[in-house]
């Protein structure tokens, strides 16, 4: 069976309204035939007439008067529809999904937010979260994300814009006897008690990666999988932590030491090619406001 159309479902809302065939020609700008026409498409694809001809007009049949408010709601609901999609290309209206690796959706992407929420308040942002780079990776290939905000996926292809790099630290707990420093060398760490990412973030192997560098293993006295506890663990004393300086509050009671030498790891802005207009906005706002080090930290970290 045959699906009405829109213009089929307009030209007989238009009909009703104007009670006459030749009336509702002439409002639509279309021959008489042709309106004919269509609605004898229309009343097929239904399986029943729909209007009874007079010599008085047009007016509907039972089933025409059940089928009326239906065709009204959809002739409403594609309206709306398309009002929606100009909104967002006009960046008025809309929604915008984001992928973010678990450390920089702490550290950099609320002040990215902030900015985007200022030049367009009524477009909304959906947060996705990742604790490892694949599935990360995989959220823009997918399209469960629009655009994406970290490490680069190795061999990416499509549109990316490099923000910077952030900058590690190593933490120690207040009155620990390199809290006096500014700066340590990773070795010095060696042994030791750490606190670590659980095995699943993505800075697990990050930070076991640039310990293996320095010559050794970290013990791994205790793991989380929350970004934000490492820092509250180490102002704790249960040990050493590693993290990128972005992810640090101003409270933080303990010490960030900058590494010697130091470590950093790129980010950038990518999403699929051919984004749209929207979405290259959004691209925009990032590289303009992406903060990678923070501001408490940036004498300390100059």
């Amino acid at each position: 069976m045959a699906t009405p159309t829109l213009r089929q479902l307009e030209y007989l809302v238009a009909v009703v309204e104007t009670g006459s065939i030749t009336d509702a020609a002439a409002r639509l700008r279309v021959s008489q035939p042709t309106l004919s026409q269509q609605l004898k498409s229309l009343e097929r694809a239904v399986g029943t007439p729909l209007l009874e001809r007079t010599p008085r007009g047009a007016h509907l049949t039972p089933a025409g008067r059940a089928f009326l408010p239906g065709a009204r709601h959809a002739l409403t609901g594609a309206e709306r529809a398309a009002g929606a999609a100009r909104a967002v290309a006009d960046m008025v209206h809309g929604e915008l999904h984001l992928a973010a690796v678990l450390s920089v959706a702490l550290g950099v992407v609320p002040g990215v937010l902030a900015a985007w929420h200022r030049r367009h308040p009524r477009v909304d942002v959906v947060l996705h979260e990742y604790a490892d780079l694949g599935s990360f990776a995989r959220a823009v290939t997918d399209a469960t994300a629009d655009v994406a905000l970290g490490p680069l996926p190795e061999g990416w292809e499509g549109p990316h814009h490099p923000l910077g790099a952030e900058e590690f630290v190593a933490l120690v707990p207040p009155g620990d006897p390199l809290a006096g420093r500014l700066t340590v060398r990773l070795e010095e760490l060696a042994d030791r008690p750490w606190v670590q990412y659980g095995r699943n973030h993505a800075l697990a192997a990050t930070v076991e990666g640039l310990c293996a560098e320095a010559g050794f293993t970290p013990h791994a006295a205790i793991r989380s999988t929350q970004t934000a506890a490492v820092p509250r663990l180490v102002a704790a004393g249960l040990g050493t932590g590693l993290v990128p300086a972005n992810v640090l509050t101003p409270d933080f009671p303990g010490t960030a030491l900058r590494l010697v030498p130091r470590r950093r790891r790129p980010l950038a802005v990518f999403t699929r090619p051919g984004p749209h207009p929207l979405i290259a906005e959004f691209v925009t706002t990032a590289r303009d406001h992406a903060r990678l080090t923070p501001e408490h930290l940036a004498e300390r970290l100059a």
